[in-house]
């Protein structure tokens, strides 16, 4: 997942605005997801009451957000199309979703190497530090390589028993992302969280 690529700053009453899927394209999303610079939240400002700050964790808003919200509603949806082509569905429609975003976001960055996709997230702005935990092991102008070992997604999606849905909306749409950025750029993942392995394993590799 990549929310540090969706968008410039996210604050927790701008998430809970965006909707359900604001915070999947993001893992990495996510992925995510570009203004990928550490920006910290801005004191209140006055005004309506719709703008005042909720007060809220981030994992309150998680919860709020997912599995009081998103994850009944695709459940409901699920027990009228089925299980499998929801899945389907929400896969191809989040990655769709995603590869446009990246594919207007990626235009502010160059060259288009994995170096330059992943090294924002050496500094993350502050809401993709407090839903992540995550380093950047490798960094070169052919090859990158991200570790995730915490994430608030996976937490709630898994909490909720609805990985699979988690996946589809918050994981699988990486691989969009990447290929929106460079389409010679490749990701490969063989573990992620959402899954219930001891970490997400993205690498970014360039092709030819």
């Amino acid at each position: 997942m990549f929310p540090h690529l969706s968008s410039p700053s996210v604050s927790r009453r701008a998430f809970l605005s965006t909707g359900p899927f604001a915070g999947a394209l993001a893992c990495l999303g996510c992925a995510n997801t570009f203004c990928m610079a550490s920006e910290d939240a801005k004191p209140p400002q006055p005004g309506h009451k719709f703008l005042a700050d909720s007060e809220m964790s981030f994992a309150e808003v998680f919860k709020f957000t997912y599995q009081d919200g998103l994850v009944p509603l695709m459940e409901q949806m699920a027990r009228q199309v089925g299980r499998e082509k929801l899945i389907e569905m929400l896969k191809q429609a989040a990655s769709d979703a995603a590869a446009e975003r990246m594919q207007k976001r990626a235009e502010e960055l160059q060259p288009r190497t994995p170096a330059v996709f992943v090294s924002p997230l050496k500094n993350p702005q502050r809401f993709t530090r407090h839903a992540l935990t995550l380093e950047v092991v490798e960094e070169t102008e052919k090859a990158a390589e991200l570790s995730v070992t915490e994430c608030l997604w996976a937490k709630t999606f898994r909490e909720a028993h609805a990985a699979d849905i988690g996946y589809a909306v918050s994981c699988h749409p990486d691989y969009a992302s990447a290929r929106a950025f460079n389409p010679s750029m490749k990701m490969i993942r063989t573990k992620t969280l959402m899954q219930g392995h001891d970490c997400c394993n993205h690498r970014f590799i360039l092709e030819g």
